[in-house]
C-alpha cells in the first residue's frame, strides 16, 4: 500500500499546465490543484511499483518526480512532473510530453 503524508514532501516551483491538460480537466469538472495536492504528498497515482521506487529515490536524491492520474471523466490520463531542481511542476497529457 502506498504511504502518503499530510505535509508536502517537496517544493513545486512554478506551476504550469498544457492546453490539453486544462481542456481535459475542464471536461472532467476538476482543477489542477486536486492533482497537485496528491502529487506533493507522495500519492503518485497510477504508477508501477518500479516507478514508485524511482520517485522515492528521486525524493532522496533530488531527481525529477512523476505522477500519473486519471480524470473523473475516465478518458484522460494526466501526468504531473516536477523537475529535478524543483523550479517548475507541469501538468500535461502524456502525448504532450
Amino acid at each position: 500500500m502506498q504511504q502518503t503524508r499530510q505535509q508536502p514532501l517537496f517544493s513545486i516551483g512554478q506551476l504550469v499546465a498544457t492546453p490539453g491538460a486544462l481542456a481535459a480537466l475542464a471536461k472532467a469538472g476538476q482543477t489542477p490543484l486536486e492533482f497537485l495536492a496528491r502529487h506533493i504528498r507522495g500519492d503518485w497515482g497510477e504508477l508501477t511499483e518500479e516507478d514508485r521506487r524511482e520517485n522515492q529515490l528521486s525524493l532522496e536524491r533530488g531527481f525529477r518526480l512523476l505522477s500519473s492520474y486519471r480524470t473523473n471523466a475516465g478518458d484522460a490520463k494526466l501526468w504531473v512532473i516536477t523537475e529535478a531542481d524543483r523550479s517548475v511542476t507541469t501538468i500535461l497529457l502524456p502525448e504532450e510530453y
